[in-house]
């Protein structure tokens, strides 16, 4: 199938560059056309905009920055609704609102177009070597087509139903990883308090029940002074904003959201650190200033 892809950041590149060894032709769109430079490199084509992007694609990807960054990629006036045409799939990665994911899928329904918001867990690492986690919501028919295309960037594909189901999805797993992240942070800064060797510490709990992924993927940057982002400390917030959000229609307390919310708030607002991958979080105490 031939498809567009609009977004080359961290995660988007990774993808792109799968799709590419894979033997797909991408068309891509960035807003800073310097940023696509790495998969320009790999043979995808260059596009004006998301609009000309669309043109005679089957598959059009969106992977951008926030919910108002989705709805001028999607409606805006060099958009992607002003090409599409029926027939094709459309589908968001971006980490955005369920709301917007249904307004997304009910403009595609009027003019015959398939629609998924297909949200994706792994970091820049997953999305590097083709193995994230996709949670997918939208039309079934549009699902099963693309199904292909999602294996080839994903472990893991799960279809959870109607628009904005997927992004549900990936607000439960935010809420998961924002609380292991602060305990990440905070076992750190115990143990480096306490005069402990910190990778002796890793090596021990990593063989025990406080093992997770979030340790797995970030502690050793952390040891090793890297906090380059594999996925924005300001994004993790824009995340757990929309889950407080969605918690709060559905009349849901989640008191250990509200506190990693306020954590990463702190850091990227207060601290202006938005730019940093989400372990900087650990930066909130003056061990690791």
């Amino acid at each position: 199938m031939k498809i567009a892809f609009i977004g080359t950041g961290v995660m988007g590149t990774g993808i792109i560059n799968n799709f590419l060894k894979a033997g797909q032709t991408v068309t891509v769109f960035n807003r800073t056309k310097a940023h696509a430079q790495k998969v320009l490199d790999q043979s995808a084509v260059w596009a004006d905009s998301a609009a000309e992007a669309t043109i005679g694609q089957d598959v059009v990807f969106t992977m951008v920055g926030y919910p108002k960054d989705v709805e001028e990629t999607y409606f805006g006036d060099q958009g992607i609704f002003k090409q599409a045409k029926a027939g094709q799939i459309l589908i968001d990665m971006t980490t955005s609102t369920p709301t917007l994911a249904a307004k997304i899928a009910a403009t595609g329904k009027e003019k015959k177009i398939g629609v998924l918001d297909a949200p994706v867990s792994g970091g820049d690492i997953g999305a590097r070597d083709g193995k994230l986690t996709t949670m997918v919501g939208g039309d079934r028919a549009a699902y099963d087509k693309a199904l292909p295309l999602l294996q080839i960037v994903s472990k893991k594909v799960n279809y959870f139903g109607e628009a904005g189901k997927g992004q549900h999805a990936k607000m439960a797993n935010q809420i998961m990883i924002a609380s292991t992240m602060l305990g990440l942070a905070e076992w750190l800064t115990y143990a480096k308090t306490a005069g402990l060797d910190l990778q002796e510490t890793l090596d021990t709990l990593s063989a025990g029940g406080a093992d997770n992924w979030s340790m797995e993927a970030y502690a050793p940057r952390i040891l090793a002074g890297d906090f380059k982002p594999g996925f924005y400390a300001k994004h993790i917030l824009k995340d757990l904003r929309i889950a407080l959000d969605e918690a709060k229609k559905m009349n849901l307390d989640l008191p250990a959201t509200a506190l990693a919310e306020r954590s990463y708030a702190k850091l990227a607002e207060e601290k202006g650190l938005g730019d940093l991958g989400t372990q900087a979080i650990v930066k909130l105490w003056s061990q690791w200033a």
